[in-house]
């Protein structure tokens, strides 16, 4: 059930309405953006919805099976709005999203709000961008339990894992740029693949505050990132570096000395052992 002032409600059964949407965008830095497809801006809650944001939305779709939200938010790149790296920087992953509507003749008679969610899979191209809404019903979707599996199925530093990743943390600073996938710390002294499936967070520079996974991790110092970094590197940059983890038993024990806490059943017989057992029962 949605909440609706009967100022509101009336003026929506009339035969002449006044209305506006609305979209408010906060991120997980807590910035907010805020627009609106009236042609002028509207200054609701003591925050400004501008006007000229070229956002559009499809239609929302409301029924009562549970299925996942369906909407799907576009609007135009702008570099004092919403801009390109700032979309390859994540800054928008998971961003928390209000969609609603106003009377934009009153807005004294409060709104309807149409849909709350955060962003899913963002797409770009051509100057524009596209993200899907997901609402509390997209979590019905997930998975919940665990399965047996050979490898780890817990994240490296969680509660359940047991690692406190700060003691495994190093700092340093960039002294090679190759490009904004490759860079180097020739003062760097761990061993090939120490860092690999790690993480990487730049403490200075055009990059701060920004994560990346590393791909791979060489002696030299030479640390490869899964995808580009959003902004130029600089030699110079701080950074802190994660250790990484495979999810294998052994890095588990040799790496971190955390067997006991291991969440996977290395000993399990795969499907190469099923089926050859299989084989010989004919």
């Amino acid at each position: 059930m949605k909440n609706i002032s009967n100022e509101l409600k009336i003026h929506l059964s009339g035969e002449v309405t006044t209305i506006a949407t609305c979209w408010k965008v906060t991120r997980r830095d807590a910035v907010v953006l805020a627009f609106t497809n009236h042609d002028e801006n509207l200054n609701i809650d003591s925050i400004n919805y501008l006007a000229n944001s070229g956002f559009t939305s499809s239609a929302i779709v409301s029924d009562n099976n549970l299925a996942v939200d369906n909407l799907e938010i576009e609007g135009i790149l702008d570099s004092s709005l919403i801009s390109e790296q700032d979309i390859l920087a994540g800054r928008y992953d998971f961003a928390e999203i209000e969609v609603f509507i106003v009377n934009y003749q009153d807005l004294s008679q409060g709104k309807l709000v149409l849909r709350n969610g955060w962003f899913g899979e963002i797409k770009q191209e051509g100057g524009k961008f596209s993200a899907e809404m997901r609402g509390i019903s997209e979590k019905l979707s997930h998975v919940i339990g665990e399965v047996y599996s050979p490898s780890c199925r817990v994240k490296l530093g969680s509660t359940k894992c047991g690692i406190d990743l700060s003691t495994f943390r190093v700092s340093g600073a960039l002294t090679g740029i190759v490009s904004r996938r490759v860079c180097s710390d020739s003062s760097r002294s761990e061993s090939a693949g120490h860092f690999n499936e790690g993480k990487i967070t730049f403490t200075s520079g055009n990059n701060i505050g920004l994560e990346m996974e590393v791909k791979s991790y060489s002696s030299s110092g030479e640390i490869e990132f899964v995808l580009p970094i959003a902004f130029d590197m600089n030699i110079g940059d701080a950074y802190d570096l994660d250790v990484g983890c495979d999810k294998s038993f052994e890095t588990c024990k040799s790496r971190f000395n955390n067997a006991v806490n291991f969440r996977g059943e290395p000993h399990v017989p795969g499907m190469d052992v099923i089926l050859r057992t299989a084989g010989t029962r004919k």
